[in-house]
């Protein structure tokens, strides 16, 4: 009988162990309408025009946020040189978040300045407004800004995902305006990511050199729109194919195909095209249409990037897609 009774014990133990061990891990579930708040927010502060006091203000609760979720940040300041041959201060944002992992980060990273032109417009009168920047600009922010907030919840108790950075960069969209008539300068787009390279590769290896190197990086712009196509930019397939299939694989396993689609874009001039010039495979998650004259939305670069122009059912694909391959 007390052997009997011993080795009822024995088993209700070893039971107890193995529902505690195998109980599931909470992992992130990436929330669009927080994201798409973030948006809202973002708009609030009004256009985010490099040097304006908007633009100020929101970097400020960027940076309040990512401190909120445990990254430590700092910020890269340097002076580039702008369409017009004129100095333009650049101010960008970049967040870490300690991690026990040994993994090498990803990198992911967004602008967060608005154009100060909306020189897409039909009406030459009004290509003088700012654009408000809720697709182009705000979207991507807001996706990190969730992902950042969905590893602060879970991260610390969770034996998934890698170690991330985020980068947010400034003065991607101040490039030369179509009704500029002055000398034409290359490299006027991308201000904030050049520095970012620049600053990465200032010892002529970078941080890979010293085993400080990311594993790759990904690029969000324009990542909001309702009905979004996001194409295999061709940078993104030249410099860093392997990490690209990886990102398509992923969106195509949880049911976004339709928006992760398989073909293939024009070569397109945003940030990760200097990211990968500094050494950091990186890829491009952009919307990008063939059918339109400018091979992006009819509203780009008009007054029209507002919030209507937000489908948090977009945010959501994406942000999956990005917490997937973060193996969270």
């Amino acid at each position: 009988m007390k052997q009997f009774s011993l080795l009822i014990v024995v088993v209700w133990v070893l039971m107890s162990c193995t529902s505690k061990s195998s109980a599931p891990i909470e992992r992130p579930r990436f929330d669009a309408d927080s994201a798409y708040s973030f948006v809202e927010t973002q708009l609030s502060f009004g256009p985010r025009i490099p040097n304006s006091e908007s633009h100020t203000r929101c970097a400020v609760w960027y940076i309040q946020k990512l401190r909120s979720y445990g990254f430590d940040v700092e910020l890269q300041r340097g002076t580039m040189t702008d369409y017009a041959g004129k100095d333009q201060q650049v101010i960008n944002i970049l967040a870490s978040r300690p991690s026990a992992s040994k993994a090498q980060p990803v990198l992911l990273a967004a602008h967060y300045d608005t154009r100060p032109w909306c020189d897409a417009e039909e009406e030459y009168q009004d290509r003088f407004y700012n654009v408000p920047g809720a697709n182009d600009g705000a979207s991507g922010v807001a996706v990190l800004l969730e992902i950042a907030r969905q590893i602060s919840l879970y991260a610390k108790d969770s034996v998934y995902g890698v170690p991330v950075e985020i980068a947010l960069l400034d003065c991607e969209d101040g490039g030369t305006p179509s009704f500029y008539t002055g000398m034409q300068r290359e490299d006027t787009w991308c201000l904030g990511a050049q520095l970012w390279a620049l600053n990465y590769t200032q010892d002529g290896e970078g941080r890979k050199a010293k085993g400080e190197g990311y594993q790759y990086g990904v690029v969000l712009d324009m990542v909001g729109a309702p009905d979004a196509q996001f194409p295999r930019e061709y940078y993104s397939s030249h410099y860093a194919p392997n990490y690209q299939e990886h990102i398509w694989r992923q969106a195509k396993k949880l049911g976004y195909g339709r928006l992760f689609t398989n073909d293939y874009s024009l070569p397109i001039t945003d940030d990760h095209y200097y990211i990968n010039l500094g050494g950091v495979p990186c890829v491009d998650i952009i919307h990008y249409d063939a059918h339109t004259q400018t091979g992006f939305a009819c509203w780009w670069h008009t007054r029209e990037d507002n919030l209507q122009n937000i489908d948090k059912s977009t945010l959501q694909a994406v942000g999956e897609v990005i917490l997937s391959c973060l193996n969270y």
